[in-house]
């Protein structure tokens, strides 16, 4: 009967621990289970709300359009709005600094291009790209060129070589000093051995009207942003800083082509603040390789003679430094004169 009664008391204990046991093991595995998607993931719950872009540069142009196009897509990838917000000043640096000042919590996000790295050149900033952590490029302006007025007394580059040669400082270049296209004019004269009269008219609109007043000879820019004037024949491109012709205007030679080896690739990339965690950058770039692989928007930016194209983070920063240290050498020559 002790017996028996023991081994009674042996199963109850038994069964009360297993109860016990089981109902620990299930608290446990609900906070498991609930912490492993994180603990797996961290950035599973990023974005954590709308994500700000910051875009250096005035509403309407191509860094605007461009921004603004990708973003579309990037709401639907990154399943949250995409605000983008126009900060201007200082050649840039107003809206690269805001990015900096923000907080490193993947919620704000810079949308720029090459001039960051000049304003570092011509010592408007003490900072460059290697101060943001780079999420990657979501598309190339490969349509650099030098235009001229349909009246021009050259059509190709080799006419203007030889003109420019003949008569030192007589060919007027307008661009603006710091600018893009004023250290592509440096690149130019050195290769070409010519010398321009560099003549500084202001944005992108004076450009253009003193173009087509017969003020200046040249107008370095994009093929995108005055495909109106060439369509209409107002203006005629004298090739391109490419590697190849365009699939858009496979008309248009490139420079190499026509003997002045020099290419250059506007980038628009999208940076985080340094310390923003990997994680989020890293989900941010898959989000932009989506969005370039999509049909969708490669139309859209083709249809500006851009080309769509993704590069990762590691990409980004190697292409950054080529592209600065051309520049660096440009600026250089030029300060030696």
């Amino acid at each position: 009967m002790q017996k028996l009664l023991r081994k009674s008391l042996f199963g109850l204990v038994l069964l009360v621990a297993l109860v016990f046991l089981g109902a620990c093991s299930e608290e446990t595995g609900k906070s498991v289970e609930a912490e492993d998607p994180v603990a797996e993931d961290p950035a599973a719950d990023y974005p954590a709300g709308p994500i700000t872009v910051i875009v250096p540069a005035g509403a309407g142009g191509d860094t605007d359009l461009n921004t603004r196009i990708m973003a579309k897509y990037l709401k639907d990838e990154l399943n949250t709005n995409v605000v983008v917000t126009n900060v201007t000043g200082a050649g840039g640096a107003t809206g690269t600094q805001t990015v900096l000042d923000a907080e490193a919590n993947g919620q704000t996000v810079l949308a720029f291009h090459n001039s960051m790295l000049l304003n570092n050149i011509f010592g408007l900033t003490d900072y460059t790209y290697d101060e943001f952590k780079m999420a990657g490029i979501g598309v190339l302006d490969q349509s650099n060129t030098f235009l001229t007025h349909k009246d021009s007394k050259f059509n190709d580059i080799p006419s203007l070589i030889e003109y420019a040669k003949a008569n030192p400082g007589k060919v007027t270049m307008a661009t603006e000093v710091g600018s893009m296209t004023y250290i592509q004019t440096l690149q130019f004269q050195k290769l070409a051995g010519v010398e321009f009269n560099i003549v500084d008219v202001g944005g992108a609109a004076d450009k253009i009207a003193a173009l087509l007043g017969g003020r200046v000879d040249i107008v370095p820019t994009s093929l995108g942003l005055v495909s109106g004037y060439i369509e209409s024949g107002d203006m005629v491109p004298l090739g391109i800083m490419a590697e190849q012709r365009l699939e858009g205007a496979p008309e248009v030679p490139t420079f190499k082509e026509q003997g002045i080896d020099i290419v250059i690739d506007k980038v628009f990339y999208w940076g985080f603040h340094k310390d923003t965690p990997d994680e989020f950058v890293g989900k941010f770039s898959k989000a932009i390789e989506n969005v370039v692989a999509n049909e969708e928007y490669q139309k859209e930016i083709k249809a500006s003679w851009l080309s769509p194209t993704y590069l990762d983070t590691e990409e980004t920063n190697a292409k950054l430094e080529e592209i600065n240290s051309s520049y660096e050498e440009a600026y250089k020559i030029s300060q030696e004169k």
